[in-house]
């Protein structure tokens, strides 16, 4: 596995399996990686010949410096953790790689991003945005994957894929979940153990929306916020319930796929949780 350090040593690996005829899959991640994203490359390999990886902890999507400060680092491991999972280049780049010096250029998509968790996190989707527009750019692969857990940044990025013009298939990869339910986050790492043990009311609260026999969109915001309101170390952030592909509003009996997703905080850990449900 090559490691780069800067953006023109990557495009040169990455010309040379062009030359060779294969094909190049991107999983970009902010390292402190976990078997979530191992799913992520598992997507990657099951779809190119060679898989590229990206560890970049990016400033633009977090709204305090003290969040960008305390996000968990670990290099030495997530590098044995993508060898290990045959990942062929990783890219690393400083943050004057990604932003130079002088860099006023932002990609946002003006309603997606400033809608739902877009208005608990202002800000938070024009930084993703940017970034992978970016990276994109520094790599250009034929497939991209992303995880369904952010659920609206999975939508957002399909949609500047095509508004863009982007020749890349975004892949979308199923929740990794730990053995009692709780979605897999590198932020899970910062939870007590009775905050830890809480979380475990997101998962629960997901499963009742999905037993609902006959589903309406108000039947599916009650339970769950009940549930979670049920938990006094848990604090609601954000509950949505949108149609699924467009994050529209939606209303009344479900006749459509629907996203049901969630933010919820535990001391000062916010977590997301989401799920699709069917009518």
């Amino acid at each position: 596995m090559q490691v780069c350090r800067t953006v023109s040593d990557c495009r040169n690996t990455v010309r040379a399996f062009r030359r060779a005829g294969e094909t190049v899959a991107l999983v970009p991640t902010m390292g402190f990686l976990h078997d979530g994203h191992l799913a992520l490359v598992a997507a990657a390999k099951a779809r190119a010949d060679r898989v590229v990886a990206t560890i970049f902890v990016n400033p633009t999507q977090f709204g305090e410096a003290a969040d960008l400060d305390s996000y968990p680092r670990d290099e030495a491991r997530d590098l044995r953790m993508l060898e290990a999972a045959g990942v062929d280049l990783v890219l690393i780049p400083e943050v004057e790689e990604v932003y130079p010096k002088g860099d006023e250029t932002i990609v946002e998509t003006t309603r997606m991003a400033n809608i739902l968790h877009g208005e608990v996190r202002p800000g938070h989707f024009r930084g993703v945005t940017s970034v992978v527009a970016r990276l994109f750019n520094f790599v250009q692969p034929d497939f991209a994957a992303f995880g369904e857990k952010d659920y609206q940044q999975l939508q957002i990025i399909k949609r500047m894929t095509r508004d863009l013009g982007f020749p890349i298939d975004i892949i979308s990869v199923p929740i990794v979940r730990e053995a009692d339910g709780l979605a897999m986050s590198s932020r899970n790492v910062r939870l007590t153990p009775e905050d830890r043990a809480a979380a475990l009311v997101l998962s629960r609260a997901l499963d009742a929306a999905e037993a609902i026999p006959e589903k309406t969109t108000q039947s599916l915001y009650d339970t769950i916020a009940d549930m979670i309101g049920q938990e006094h170390r848990a604090t609601l952030r954000g509950l949505d319930i949108v149609a699924a592909e467009t994050l529209d509003d939606i209303s009344g009996p479900l006749i459509a796929p629907a996203a049901i997703m969630m933010s919820v905080e535990f001391g000062g850990v916010l977590l997301l949780d989401q799920r699709v449900i069917q009518p």
